[in-house]
C-alpha cells in the first residue's frame, strides 16, 4: 500500500514543483506567469522603440552565425543585428555586421555576457584602434554599437538598455 502512495505521491509533487516555477504570487495572493526569457530579437525591437533610428535586421541561427558562438560552450544563447539610419550604408555596407548599426548578443549568464564584452574590447585593444565598438552590457546581454556613430548618440543605446 505504501508503494502505491508513494508512486502516486511523487509525480505529483514534482509536478507542483514545476508549476510553481512557471508563476509567480503577488502580494495580494493572485498567481501571474513569469514573464518569458529575453532574446536578442525582442530586445533590438525595444531598443528601436527608444532609439528611433534602430531597425532590426536579421536574427542568427546556429548556421548563419558570423561569430559560431550561437549555443555553443560559453557563446550567447540568441543573437541579432541592426541598423542605425544614422550610420550612411556606404560607409558599411554589410547590413548585418556591428558597423551598420549593431546587435545584441544574450547569454545564460552575467559573468558571460561581461567576459564577452571584455574580450571585444581586448581584440580592439591589441589591434591598435584598428577596429572599436561601443559595448553595454545589462545582465546577460550585450548591445553592441557602432563606433561610426558619435559618443552622444551611442549613450542613447546605454539608456535604452537600463
Amino acid at each position: 500500500m505504501r508503494t502505491h502512495l508513494a508512486l502516486v505521491a511523487v509525480p505529483a509533487l514534482l509536478a507542483g514543483a514545476l508549476l510553481t516555477g512557471c508563476s509567480a504570487q503577488s502580494s495580494s495572493g493572485t498567481t501571474t506567469s513569469t514573464a518569458p526569457a529575453k532574446t536578442a530579437e525582442s530586445i533590438a525591437k525595444a531598443l528601436g522603440e527608444k532609439v528611433p533610428s534602430v531597425q532590426l535586421t536579421k536574427v542568427f541561427t546556429t548556421d548563419d552565425d558570423p561569430n559560431h558562438l550561437l549555443g555553443r560552450p560559453g557563446g550567447y544563447l540568441s543573437k541579432s543585428a541592426f541598423t542605425d539610419t544614422r550610420v550612411p550604408a556606404e560607409q558599411a555596407p554589410n547590413e548585418f555586421s556591428t558597423e551598420r548599426g549593431g546587435g545584441v548578443e544574450v547569454f545564460g549568464d552575467a559573468a558571460a555576457a561581461k567576459a564577452r564584452m571584455d574580450k571585444i574590447q581586448g581584440i580592439a585593444k591589441d589591434m591598435g584602434g584598428l577596429i572599436s565598438e561601443y559595448d553595454y552590457v545589462n545582465g546577460t546581454v550585450l548591445v553592441r554599437v557602432t563606433s561610426l556613430l558619435t559618443p552622444e548618440q551611442a549613450k542613447e543605446y546605454e539608456a535604452a538598455l537600463t
